[in-house]
Protein backbone atom coordinates (compact mmCIF):
# COMPACT_ATOMS: atom_id res chain seq x y z
CA UNK A 1 0.00 0.00 0.00
CA UNK A 2 1.30 3.42 -1.17
CA UNK A 3 2.65 5.24 2.19
CA UNK A 4 1.15 8.86 2.71
CA UNK A 5 4.01 11.32 4.05
CA UNK A 6 4.17 14.84 5.04
CA UNK A 7 5.90 17.27 3.43
CA UNK A 8 9.02 17.09 5.92
CA UNK A 9 9.15 13.28 6.01
CA UNK A 10 9.40 12.89 2.37
CA UNK A 11 11.99 15.20 2.58
CA UNK A 12 14.03 13.38 5.13
CA UNK A 13 13.47 10.08 3.69
CA UNK A 14 14.52 11.52 0.16
CA UNK A 15 17.51 13.90 1.26
CA UNK A 16 18.70 12.40 5.02
CA UNK A 17 20.13 14.85 6.97
CA UNK A 18 18.48 17.57 5.03
CA UNK A 19 17.30 20.59 7.41
CA UNK A 20 13.21 20.91 6.56
CA UNK A 21 11.81 24.76 7.04
CA UNK A 22 9.08 25.38 9.28
CA UNK A 23 7.21 27.02 6.86
CA UNK A 24 6.98 24.70 3.55
CA UNK A 25 6.60 25.87 0.46
CA UNK A 26 3.42 25.61 -1.58
CA UNK A 27 2.85 21.99 -2.78
CA UNK A 28 3.63 21.99 -6.66
CA UNK A 29 0.90 21.95 -9.35
CA UNK A 30 1.62 18.00 -9.99
CA UNK A 31 2.71 15.15 -8.38
CA UNK A 32 6.55 15.00 -7.25
CA UNK A 33 6.34 11.80 -8.99
CA UNK A 34 6.53 8.96 -5.96
CA UNK A 35 3.61 8.58 -5.32
CA UNK A 36 3.10 6.80 -9.25
CA UNK A 37 5.39 4.52 -8.46
CA UNK A 38 4.27 0.84 -8.87
CA UNK A 39 3.84 -0.87 -6.08
CA UNK A 40 2.29 -5.05 -5.43
CA UNK A 41 -1.58 -4.00 -5.75
CA UNK A 42 -3.03 -3.51 -8.98
CA UNK A 43 -3.52 0.27 -10.23
CA UNK A 44 -3.86 2.04 -13.82
CA UNK A 45 -7.04 -0.31 -14.77
CA UNK A 46 -8.91 0.48 -17.84
CA UNK A 47 -11.64 -1.41 -19.60
CA UNK A 48 -11.54 -1.14 -23.43
CA UNK A 49 -14.35 -2.99 -25.70
CA UNK A 50 -13.94 -5.61 -27.92
CA UNK A 51 -14.69 -5.23 -31.55
CA UNK A 52 -17.91 -6.40 -30.73
CA UNK A 53 -18.61 -5.45 -27.05
CA UNK A 54 -21.54 -7.51 -26.82
CA UNK A 55 -19.30 -10.27 -26.44
CA UNK A 56 -15.60 -9.27 -25.96
CA UNK A 57 -13.42 -6.60 -23.34
CA UNK A 58 -10.70 -6.20 -22.34
CA UNK A 59 -8.89 -4.98 -19.25
CA UNK A 60 -4.63 -3.31 -19.00
CA UNK A 61 -3.38 -2.77 -15.52
CA UNK A 62 -0.41 -2.19 -13.48
CA UNK A 63 1.78 -3.73 -11.21
CA UNK A 64 5.27 -3.48 -10.14
CA UNK A 65 7.69 -5.96 -11.70
CA UNK A 66 7.08 -8.65 -8.61
CA UNK A 67 3.78 -9.80 -10.53
CA UNK A 68 4.75 -11.96 -13.18
CA UNK A 69 1.73 -13.04 -14.65
CA UNK A 70 -1.19 -11.16 -16.34
CA UNK A 71 -3.92 -12.82 -14.20
CA UNK A 72 -7.76 -11.61 -14.10
CA UNK A 73 -10.81 -13.45 -12.44
CA UNK A 74 -14.28 -13.13 -14.20
CA UNK A 75 -17.90 -13.87 -13.28
CA UNK A 76 -21.68 -13.23 -13.43
CA UNK A 77 -22.02 -10.47 -11.44
CA UNK A 78 -24.25 -11.75 -8.27
CA UNK A 79 -26.87 -9.73 -6.72
CA UNK A 80 -25.38 -10.53 -3.10
CA UNK A 81 -21.73 -10.53 -1.33
CA UNK A 82 -20.76 -13.66 -3.22
CA UNK A 83 -18.92 -12.58 -6.28
CA UNK A 84 -15.93 -14.71 -6.77
CA UNK A 85 -17.60 -18.51 -5.79
CA UNK A 86 -17.64 -19.52 -9.44
CA UNK A 87 -15.33 -16.97 -11.09
CA UNK A 88 -12.87 -18.11 -14.15
CA UNK A 89 -9.29 -17.03 -13.93
CA UNK A 90 -7.88 -15.89 -17.01
CA UNK A 91 -4.44 -15.11 -18.33
CA UNK A 92 -2.89 -12.79 -20.59
CA UNK A 93 0.08 -10.65 -21.71
CA UNK A 94 2.62 -9.02 -19.80
CA UNK A 95 5.11 -6.05 -20.70
CA UNK A 96 8.04 -4.64 -18.67
CA UNK A 97 8.42 -0.77 -18.67
CA UNK A 98 10.83 1.32 -16.74
CA UNK A 99 10.61 5.39 -16.29
CA UNK A 100 11.35 7.98 -14.41
CA UNK A 101 9.43 5.75 -11.23
CA UNK A 102 11.01 2.75 -11.55
CA UNK A 103 10.73 -0.83 -13.34
CA UNK A 104 7.18 -1.50 -14.03
CA UNK A 105 5.11 -4.20 -15.52
CA UNK A 106 1.61 -3.89 -17.70
CA UNK A 107 -0.71 -6.55 -18.16
CA UNK A 108 -3.73 -7.54 -20.44
CA UNK A 109 -6.14 -10.03 -20.37
CA UNK A 110 -9.30 -10.06 -22.83
CA UNK A 111 -12.67 -11.46 -21.73
CA UNK A 112 -13.96 -13.32 -24.91
CA UNK A 113 -17.22 -15.63 -25.67
CA UNK A 114 -19.27 -13.00 -22.85
CA UNK A 115 -23.11 -13.02 -22.80
CA UNK A 116 -24.60 -9.87 -24.54
CA UNK A 117 -26.38 -7.64 -21.92
CA UNK A 118 -25.17 -9.18 -18.96
CA UNK A 119 -22.96 -7.82 -15.57
CA UNK A 120 -19.87 -9.22 -14.91
CA UNK A 121 -17.20 -8.37 -11.79
CA UNK A 122 -13.78 -8.82 -12.57
CA UNK A 123 -10.58 -8.68 -10.38
CA UNK A 124 -6.66 -8.06 -11.45
CA UNK A 125 -3.64 -9.59 -9.59
CA UNK A 126 -0.49 -8.01 -7.94
CA UNK A 127 1.53 -9.70 -5.83
CA UNK A 128 0.28 -8.90 -2.87
CA UNK A 129 -3.20 -9.06 -3.39
CA UNK A 130 -6.13 -8.43 -5.87
CA UNK A 131 -8.09 -4.86 -6.75
CA UNK A 132 -11.38 -4.76 -5.74
CA UNK A 133 -14.48 -6.54 -7.73
CA UNK A 134 -15.35 -4.34 -10.51
CA UNK A 135 -18.57 -4.29 -12.44
CA UNK A 136 -19.18 -4.00 -16.63
CA UNK A 137 -21.71 -4.65 -18.52
CA UNK A 138 -21.43 -5.92 -21.84
CA UNK A 139 -23.39 -4.36 -24.67
CA UNK A 140 -26.75 -5.66 -26.03
CA UNK A 141 -26.44 -7.79 -29.47
CA UNK A 142 -29.29 -5.83 -30.66
CA UNK A 143 -29.90 -1.94 -30.84
CA UNK A 144 -31.08 -0.51 -27.98
CA UNK A 145 -30.71 3.12 -26.02
CA UNK A 146 -27.57 4.09 -24.72
CA UNK A 147 -25.23 7.15 -23.35
CA UNK A 148 -21.42 7.88 -24.09
CA UNK A 149 -19.48 10.55 -23.01
CA UNK A 150 -16.88 12.02 -24.94
CA UNK A 151 -14.09 14.42 -23.58
CA UNK A 152 -11.46 16.33 -25.32
CA UNK A 153 -8.16 16.82 -24.52
CA UNK A 154 -7.22 16.57 -21.19
CA UNK A 155 -3.09 16.89 -21.30
CA UNK A 156 -1.90 19.45 -18.56
CA UNK A 157 -2.93 19.52 -14.91
CA UNK A 158 -4.68 16.61 -15.43
CA UNK A 159 -4.99 16.02 -11.94
CA UNK A 160 -5.72 19.07 -10.86
CA UNK A 161 -7.67 20.69 -13.10
CA UNK A 162 -9.09 18.18 -15.73
CA UNK A 163 -10.26 15.72 -12.96
CA UNK A 164 -13.28 17.72 -12.11
CA UNK A 165 -14.64 17.97 -15.42
CA UNK A 166 -14.25 14.42 -15.96
CA UNK A 167 -15.88 13.55 -12.41
CA UNK A 168 -18.41 16.04 -12.95
CA UNK A 169 -19.45 14.61 -16.14
CA UNK A 170 -19.76 10.81 -14.35
CA UNK A 171 -21.90 12.23 -11.68
CA UNK A 172 -23.93 14.16 -13.50
CA UNK A 173 -24.63 11.00 -16.29
CA UNK A 174 -26.50 8.11 -15.12
CA UNK A 175 -24.79 4.77 -16.37
CA UNK A 176 -22.74 5.71 -19.45
CA UNK A 177 -22.23 2.80 -21.99
CA UNK A 178 -18.74 4.38 -23.23
CA UNK A 179 -16.18 7.17 -22.93
CA UNK A 180 -14.39 8.28 -25.99
CA UNK A 181 -11.34 10.40 -26.03
CA UNK A 182 -10.15 12.71 -28.65
CA UNK A 183 -6.36 12.70 -27.97
CA UNK A 184 -3.70 14.02 -26.21
CA UNK A 185 -4.29 12.34 -22.98
CA UNK A 186 -1.44 13.92 -21.23
CA UNK A 187 1.38 15.94 -22.37
CA UNK A 188 4.42 13.72 -22.42
CA UNK A 189 6.56 16.05 -24.71
CA UNK A 190 6.37 18.71 -22.06
CA UNK A 191 7.65 19.45 -18.56
CA UNK A 192 6.26 16.66 -16.40
CA UNK A 193 7.71 13.02 -15.54
CA UNK A 194 5.72 11.39 -17.92
CA UNK A 195 4.97 8.03 -15.94
CA UNK A 196 3.18 10.68 -13.41
CA UNK A 197 1.19 12.27 -16.60
CA UNK A 198 -0.54 8.32 -16.98
CA UNK A 199 -0.78 8.14 -13.07
CA UNK A 200 -2.77 11.76 -12.83
CA UNK A 201 -5.05 10.42 -16.26
CA UNK A 202 -5.97 7.34 -14.49
CA UNK A 203 -6.51 8.90 -11.11
CA UNK A 204 -8.85 11.03 -12.54
CA UNK A 205 -11.11 9.08 -13.94
CA UNK A 206 -10.48 6.34 -11.03
CA UNK A 207 -12.67 3.44 -10.88
CA UNK A 208 -14.93 5.26 -13.66
CA UNK A 209 -12.36 4.01 -16.18
CA UNK A 210 -12.69 0.31 -14.94
CA UNK A 211 -15.96 -0.29 -15.03
CA UNK A 212 -16.96 1.69 -18.17
CA UNK A 213 -15.05 1.20 -21.76
CA UNK A 214 -13.18 3.64 -22.85
CA UNK A 215 -12.56 4.37 -26.66
CA UNK A 216 -9.65 6.48 -27.07
CA UNK A 217 -7.75 8.09 -29.86
CA UNK A 218 -4.15 8.75 -30.12
CA UNK A 219 -3.31 12.89 -29.87
CA UNK A 220 0.22 14.09 -31.46
CA UNK A 221 1.35 14.27 -27.60
CA UNK A 222 0.57 10.50 -27.25
CA UNK A 223 3.69 10.21 -29.42
CA UNK A 224 7.16 11.55 -28.09
CA UNK A 225 9.94 13.31 -30.88
CA UNK A 226 12.36 10.96 -32.64
CA UNK A 227 15.58 11.84 -33.90
CA UNK A 228 16.28 9.82 -37.68
CA UNK A 229 19.78 8.94 -38.48
CA UNK A 230 19.67 11.24 -40.90
CA UNK A 231 19.01 14.69 -38.18
CA UNK A 232 15.73 14.92 -39.39
CA UNK A 233 12.59 14.85 -36.85
CA UNK A 234 10.72 11.88 -36.72
CA UNK A 235 7.73 10.43 -34.07
CA UNK A 236 7.73 7.27 -32.33
CA UNK A 237 4.30 6.45 -30.13
CA UNK A 238 4.73 6.57 -26.72
CA UNK A 239 5.61 3.32 -24.84
CA UNK A 240 2.50 4.01 -22.20
CA UNK A 241 -0.11 4.02 -24.82
CA UNK A 242 -0.20 -0.16 -26.12
CA UNK A 243 0.45 -0.91 -22.58
CA UNK A 244 -2.86 1.14 -21.46
CA UNK A 245 -5.61 0.14 -23.83
CA UNK A 246 -5.80 -3.40 -24.63
CA UNK A 247 -7.81 -2.30 -28.07
CA UNK A 248 -9.45 -4.18 -30.65
CA UNK A 249 -6.71 -5.20 -33.06
CA UNK A 250 -8.83 -4.79 -36.45
CA UNK A 251 -7.63 -1.33 -37.03
CA UNK A 252 -5.49 0.52 -40.63
CA UNK A 253 -2.35 -1.02 -42.19
CA UNK A 254 0.76 0.85 -40.29
CA UNK A 255 -1.21 2.17 -37.80
CA UNK A 256 -2.35 -0.77 -36.12
CA UNK A 257 -2.18 -0.22 -32.60
CA UNK A 258 -3.77 3.08 -32.72
CA UNK A 259 -6.94 3.00 -35.15
CA UNK A 260 -9.43 0.86 -34.63
CA UNK A 261 -13.08 0.34 -34.93
CA UNK A 262 -16.33 -0.87 -32.23
CA UNK A 263 -19.87 -1.55 -33.06
CA UNK A 264 -21.96 -0.87 -30.40
CA UNK A 265 -25.64 -0.97 -30.59
CA UNK A 266 -26.57 -0.01 -33.59
CA UNK A 267 -23.55 2.69 -33.30
CA UNK A 268 -19.97 1.98 -35.39
CA UNK A 269 -16.99 3.94 -33.72
CA UNK A 270 -14.33 4.59 -36.04
CA UNK A 271 -10.90 6.03 -34.02
CA UNK A 272 -8.32 7.27 -36.59
CA UNK A 273 -4.92 8.75 -36.28
CA UNK A 274 -3.87 11.69 -37.20
CA UNK A 275 -0.47 12.17 -36.31
CA UNK A 276 0.45 9.14 -37.74
CA UNK A 277 -1.37 9.75 -41.23
CA UNK A 278 0.06 13.14 -40.93
CA UNK A 279 3.64 12.56 -39.72
CA UNK A 280 4.11 9.02 -40.39
CA UNK A 281 3.06 8.52 -43.98
CA UNK A 282 -0.13 6.26 -43.06
CA UNK A 283 -2.53 8.80 -44.12
CA UNK A 284 -3.50 7.17 -46.94
CA UNK A 285 -3.63 3.37 -45.97
CA UNK A 286 -5.68 5.13 -42.77
CA UNK A 287 -8.04 6.69 -45.69
CA UNK A 288 -8.99 3.88 -47.47
CA UNK A 289 -9.85 1.35 -44.33
CA UNK A 290 -11.66 4.56 -42.88
CA UNK A 291 -13.72 4.10 -46.72
CA UNK A 292 -13.85 0.09 -46.60
CA UNK A 293 -14.80 0.20 -42.44
CA UNK A 294 -17.82 2.86 -43.39
CA UNK A 295 -18.66 0.81 -46.18
CA UNK A 296 -19.09 -2.06 -44.61
CA UNK A 297 -20.85 -0.96 -41.68
CA UNK A 298 -24.54 -2.24 -40.95
CA UNK A 299 -25.24 0.13 -38.23
CA UNK A 300 -27.73 3.14 -37.72
CA UNK A 301 -24.89 5.74 -36.97
CA UNK A 302 -21.55 5.84 -37.29
CA UNK A 303 -19.50 8.05 -35.70
CA UNK A 304 -15.67 9.09 -36.16
CA UNK A 305 -12.82 9.99 -33.55
CA UNK A 306 -9.74 11.53 -34.09
CA UNK A 307 -7.76 14.37 -32.45
CA UNK A 308 -6.35 16.95 -35.11
CA UNK A 309 -9.38 18.85 -36.40
CA UNK A 310 -11.18 19.10 -39.92
CA UNK A 311 -12.30 22.78 -39.47
CA UNK A 312 -10.51 24.79 -36.24
CA UNK A 313 -11.47 26.66 -34.10
CA UNK A 314 -8.09 28.38 -32.94
CA UNK A 315 -5.79 27.87 -35.72
CA UNK A 316 -5.23 30.35 -38.57
CA UNK A 317 -5.71 27.15 -41.45
CA UNK A 318 -7.69 24.20 -41.20
CA UNK A 319 -5.93 20.68 -40.77
CA UNK A 320 -4.65 20.59 -44.93
CA UNK A 321 -3.72 17.32 -44.72
CA UNK A 322 -6.71 15.57 -43.31
CA UNK A 323 -9.49 18.11 -44.63
CA UNK A 324 -10.06 17.45 -48.23
CA UNK A 325 -9.74 13.69 -48.16
CA UNK A 326 -11.02 12.87 -44.76
CA UNK A 327 -14.51 15.04 -45.42
CA UNK A 328 -14.85 13.61 -48.58
CA UNK A 329 -15.64 10.30 -47.09
CA UNK A 330 -17.53 11.69 -44.13
CA UNK A 331 -19.58 13.26 -46.47
CA UNK A 332 -19.69 10.22 -48.91
CA UNK A 333 -20.46 7.58 -46.80
CA UNK A 334 -22.99 9.63 -44.11
CA UNK A 335 -21.17 9.98 -41.40
CA UNK A 336 -23.17 11.63 -38.42
CA UNK A 337 -20.73 13.22 -35.88
CA UNK A 338 -17.23 13.73 -36.22
CA UNK A 339 -15.71 14.27 -32.77
CA UNK A 340 -11.85 15.92 -32.26
CA UNK A 341 -9.71 17.26 -30.04
CA UNK A 342 -6.56 19.64 -30.48
CA UNK A 343 -7.68 23.07 -30.56
CA UNK A 344 -8.03 23.68 -26.69
CA UNK A 345 -11.69 25.95 -27.77
CA UNK A 346 -15.10 24.39 -28.10
CA UNK A 347 -16.65 24.63 -31.73
CA UNK A 348 -19.44 22.59 -33.05
CA UNK A 349 -20.32 23.16 -36.88
CA UNK A 350 -22.73 22.12 -39.34
CA UNK A 351 -21.90 23.62 -42.39
CA UNK A 352 -18.53 24.75 -43.81
CA UNK A 353 -20.27 27.66 -45.34
CA UNK A 354 -20.88 29.16 -41.98
CA UNK A 355 -24.10 29.53 -39.16
CA UNK A 356 -26.11 31.79 -40.81
CA UNK A 357 -25.72 29.62 -44.55
CA UNK A 358 -26.62 26.15 -42.51
CA UNK A 359 -29.87 27.89 -40.49
CA UNK A 360 -30.92 28.74 -43.82
CA UNK A 361 -30.65 25.61 -45.10
CA UNK A 362 -32.62 24.05 -41.98
CA UNK A 363 -34.99 26.08 -42.39
CA UNK A 364 -35.92 25.10 -45.78
CA UNK A 365 -35.90 21.57 -44.38
CA UNK A 366 -32.13 20.74 -46.37
CA UNK A 367 -30.55 17.28 -44.67
CA UNK A 368 -27.70 17.47 -42.53
CA UNK A 369 -24.60 16.17 -43.10
CA UNK A 370 -21.68 15.13 -40.60
CA UNK A 371 -21.71 17.65 -37.32
CA UNK A 372 -17.97 18.40 -36.91
CA UNK A 373 -17.37 19.10 -33.04
CA UNK A 374 -14.11 20.04 -31.02
CA UNK A 375 -14.02 20.27 -27.61
CA UNK A 376 -11.66 20.29 -24.26
CA UNK A 377 -11.61 18.95 -20.70
CA UNK A 378 -8.44 19.93 -19.36
CA UNK A 379 -6.95 23.89 -18.51
CA UNK A 380 -4.84 24.32 -21.43
CA UNK A 381 -6.90 27.16 -23.95
CA UNK A 382 -6.28 28.39 -27.14
CA UNK A 383 -8.28 31.49 -28.55
CA UNK A 384 -10.50 31.47 -31.02
CA UNK A 385 -9.81 31.88 -34.83
CA UNK A 386 -11.15 34.91 -36.70
CA UNK A 387 -13.83 32.34 -38.24
CA UNK A 388 -14.74 31.51 -35.14
CA UNK A 389 -17.59 34.16 -34.72
CA UNK A 390 -19.13 33.26 -38.05
CA UNK A 391 -18.75 29.94 -39.13
CA UNK A 392 -19.27 27.23 -36.34
CA UNK A 393 -22.91 27.35 -35.22
CA UNK A 394 -21.62 27.92 -31.55
CA UNK A 395 -18.01 28.41 -29.85
CA UNK A 396 -16.33 29.45 -26.99
CA UNK A 397 -12.85 29.85 -25.55
CA UNK A 398 -11.27 29.31 -21.67
CA UNK A 399 -14.37 27.08 -21.36
CA UNK A 400 -13.46 23.23 -19.95
CA UNK A 401 -16.69 21.24 -21.39
CA UNK A 402 -17.76 17.63 -21.41
CA UNK A 403 -20.34 15.97 -23.89
CA UNK A 404 -23.17 13.63 -23.40
CA UNK A 405 -24.83 12.06 -26.31
CA UNK A 406 -28.12 9.82 -25.93
CA UNK A 407 -28.56 7.46 -28.95
CA UNK A 408 -32.09 6.15 -28.86
CA UNK A 409 -33.36 4.69 -32.26
CA UNK A 410 -33.67 6.79 -35.45
CA UNK A 411 -32.80 9.94 -32.64
CA UNK A 412 -29.37 10.97 -31.55
CA UNK A 413 -29.03 13.63 -28.73
CA UNK A 414 -26.11 15.81 -28.46
CA UNK A 415 -25.61 17.66 -25.01
CA UNK A 416 -22.35 19.83 -24.09
CA UNK A 417 -21.67 21.20 -20.62
CA UNK A 418 -19.15 23.14 -18.68
CA UNK A 419 -17.09 21.60 -15.77
CA UNK A 420 -19.82 23.15 -13.43
CA UNK A 421 -22.72 21.09 -15.68
CA UNK A 422 -24.15 24.10 -17.09
CA UNK A 423 -25.56 23.26 -20.60
CA UNK A 424 -23.72 25.00 -23.09
CA UNK A 425 -24.86 23.79 -26.33
CA UNK A 426 -27.21 20.85 -27.92
CA UNK A 427 -29.08 19.40 -30.55
CA UNK A 428 -31.04 16.69 -31.70
CA UNK A 429 -30.16 14.45 -35.20
CA UNK A 430 -33.35 12.85 -36.18
CA UNK A 431 -33.01 10.37 -39.17
CA UNK A 432 -36.24 10.46 -41.30
CA UNK A 433 -37.34 8.08 -43.48
CA UNK A 434 -35.01 8.91 -46.89
CA UNK A 435 -32.18 7.83 -44.54
CA UNK A 436 -30.53 11.50 -44.18
CA UNK A 437 -30.80 13.54 -40.95
CA UNK A 438 -32.61 16.78 -39.75
CA UNK A 439 -30.84 18.51 -36.69
CA UNK A 440 -33.00 21.18 -34.59
CA UNK A 441 -31.19 23.16 -31.77
CA UNK A 442 -32.57 22.04 -28.43
CA UNK A 443 -31.49 21.47 -24.71
CA UNK A 444 -31.28 25.36 -23.59
CA UNK A 445 -31.57 27.34 -21.90
CA UNK A 446 -28.04 28.11 -22.79
CA UNK A 447 -25.27 30.14 -20.71
CA UNK A 448 -23.98 32.97 -22.91
CA UNK A 449 -21.80 32.87 -25.20
CA UNK A 450 -18.05 32.82 -23.30
CA UNK A 451 -15.32 34.59 -24.66
CA UNK A 452 -11.76 36.50 -23.42
CA UNK A 453 -12.51 40.56 -23.78
CA UNK A 454 -9.70 42.58 -23.20
CA UNK A 455 -7.33 40.28 -21.52
CA UNK A 456 -10.65 39.28 -19.19
CA UNK A 457 -11.62 35.73 -19.20
CA UNK A 458 -15.42 34.67 -19.01
CA UNK A 459 -15.20 33.52 -15.71
CA UNK A 460 -13.63 37.39 -14.54
CA UNK A 461 -9.96 35.78 -14.22
CA UNK A 462 -7.42 36.58 -16.50
CA UNK A 463 -7.68 35.13 -20.34
CA UNK A 464 -4.90 32.33 -20.33
CA UNK A 465 -6.50 31.84 -24.20
CA UNK A 466 -3.09 31.85 -26.47
CA UNK A 467 -3.74 32.38 -29.46
CA UNK A 468 -2.31 30.50 -32.22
Amino acid sequence: MRNLLTAAAFALAAFPGAAVAQESAPPPFHSPGRPYAATGLPDRIVLTPGATPATAMAVAFRTDARQADAVAEIALAPDGPTPGHDARQLRGQSFDITTENGAARYHQVRFEGLTPDTAYVYRVRGAEGWSEWLQFRTASAEARPFTFLYFGDTQNNILPIASRTIRQAFRATASPALVLHAGDLVAQREEMVHDDEWGEWSEAGGYNYATVPQLPAPGNHEYVDHILPDGTESRLLGPHWPLTFALPANGAPGAERTTYFVDYQNVRFIVLDGTSAIDLGTLEAQTRWLDQTLAASRAGWNVVLFHQPIFTCARPNDTEQLNPVWRRIFEARRVDLVLQGHDHCYSRLTAPAGRDASARDRAGGGAQGPVYIVSVTGSKMYGLNDRAETQPDRSAEMTQLYQRIDVDGDRLVYRAFTATGRAYDGFDLVRGTDGTNRLTETGGPFIDPRRCRAGVGPDGGPCTAEPK
